[in-house]
């Protein structure tokens, strides 16, 4: 069982697939895990089996704790391409997310203005109008889109919330007017008995339909790389993802596959 619980508020640097040298920004308990979906591929692990102990880091916390790393990295380096907000759980269901955003940009500006502002998240808090209006700040506003199938998502996602409705998701990724990123998990396997792949073109052609619809910036396509909570899963293929891959880029949206 994967038992990745990552630092609070700042971790790394680390080394990303897709962005390179990254700082994270974790803005959830350091001890446990908080998240509006349940992924049964997230490399944190299942929700109930890291309830946390720990509050929230404040945001003055959040600040010192960053301010305090990267003038560490100006002075010994290494300079950071991106500064990542990720860790153990939905970044953007901080109470005081917005203004977060606000001083990592202020921060970046002042140390390291050659780096990027990124933001991963699972969409869920969108609706809010100030996450809204914070993700438009900032570079990288990457926002997942695992499908379009709402029985597949109740499966592999698993939102924690009652209300969750993917035609909402993707109005309201479709509202940022192009200033979005979206990134797609592509697996194969089972979990408990049940097939869980998603490189299928029922799944596929759905999906770049709402791709089309949404009109981002650009399209991540990767698959697993870590440690799963549950067992079963298999890495999509090379030839899979750059296969979706390709399709993305024939409609003009540029396209990046991660192995």
């Amino acid at each position: 069982m994967s038992t990745v619980i990552y630092p609070s508020p700042i971790f790394g640097p680390i080394h990303s697939r897709r962005l390179g040298v990254s700082l994270g920004i974790n803005l959830m308990p350091a001890d446990g895990k908080v998240c509006t979906f349940d992924c049964i591929y997230c490399e944190c692990g299942f929700n109930a089996d890291h309830r946390p102990t720990l509050p929230r880091p404040t945001r003055e916390e959040v600040a010192a704790a960053l301010e305090a790393k990267l003038k560490e990295m100006a002075e010994n380096g290494p300079k950071p391409d991106v500064l990542t907000f990720a860790g153990n759980g939905e970044p953007t269901a901080h109470p005081h997310f917005a203004e977060i955003i606000d001083d990592t940009i202020r921060l970046r500006d002042k140390y390291c203005p050659q780096a990027k502002v990124s933001v991963l998240s699972n969409s869920t808090m969108l609706h809010h109008k100030q996450v809204h209006e914070a993700l438009m700040r900032v570079d990288n506003n990457i926002l997942k889109l695992d499908t379009v199938s709402i029985e597949y998502i109740k499966k592999v996602d698993r939102p924690q919330q009652p209300s969750y409705n993917v035609e909402d998701i993707i109005e309201s990724l479709s509202a940022f007017k192009g200033h979005v990123i979206i990134q797609t998990m592509f697996m194969k396997g089972q979990a408990d008995g049940v097939d869980i792949s998603n490189v299928k073109e029922e799944y596929i052609e759905p999906w770049l339909k709402a791709v089309e619809r949404i009109k981002p910036m650009e399209v991540m396509v990767y698959t697993i790389d870590r440690e799963t909570p549950a067992k079963g899963l298999l890495k999509a293929t090379h030839e899979e993802l750059d296969g979706i891959r390709d399709r993305v880029t024939a409609m003009g949206i540029p396209c990046t596959a991660s192995y």
